[in-house]
């Protein structure tokens, strides 16, 4: 069997006109700020498949719509955690058995191979119960970018050994929240690394 991990690279707002026209103006906005040209915005998501079947992660807005079986695991809050308690202002993460990646066929230079084998295959399905869940288009972290379900996606990938850092989105695209997820579990590994190192001594 094919056991390992792959990583889908989809069009924000594939499927979804507001959604894109939102990114859209979001990206006109920053690449004015910045003084660069402006790029084409991508969400990730993941397949996972080891020997216990096939899994899709991703994290998405609540949609009961897509059946009570969709593996969520966890919810956060969107923009602001005082109106979280409406459930437009919400956002799960879904380690999805058998599941679907909604517009897979939009995907752009994929799948992308990130995890070779099982064992981190399986690691990877682990680290479920402990994804942070701030708050969806902030810096709650202090990164200096904000949270959403690409630095989901970098955070699982560096809590397995992968160099998230090292993965880029396709040519003239870029990935929002990417490199918070990646400074997070980078900040997370440190932060264990001396206690690690008292126990060896």
């Amino acid at each position: 069997m094919d056991y390992g991990v792959d990583l889908y690279w989809l069009p924000l707002g594939a499927g979804g006109h507001f959604v894109r026209l939102n990114g859209r103006v979001y990206e006109a906005v920053v690449a004015l700020r910045d003084r660069r040209r402006r790029l084409d915005l991508y969400h990730s998501a993941l397949e996972v498949r080891t020997r216990d079947g096939r899994y899709v992660i991703e994290s998405a807005p609540i949609r009961a719509s897509d059946g009570p079986d969709r593996g969520v695991v966890a919810e956060g809050p969107v923009g602001s955690r005082l109106l979280q308690r409406f459930g437009i202002f919400r956002y799960e993460l879904r380690f999805w058995r058998s599941g679907v990646i909604p517009d897979i066929a939009e995907a752009v230079g994929s799948p992308v191979r990130v995890v070779e084998g099982e064992t981190q295959a399986c690691r990877l399905l682990a680290l479920a119960s402990s994804v942070p869940t701030p708050v969806w288009g902030r810096d709650e972290l202090g990164t200096g970018d904000m949270w959403n379900s690409n630095s989901i996606v970098a955070w699982l990938l560096e809590g397995v050994g992968v160099d998230a850092a090292a993965i880029h989105p396709p040519p003239h695209g870029r990935a929002p929240g990417w490199d918070a997820g990646v400074v997070v579990a980078r900040r997370e590994t440190a932060a264990r690394q001396p206690a690690t190192e008292g126990i060896a001594s």
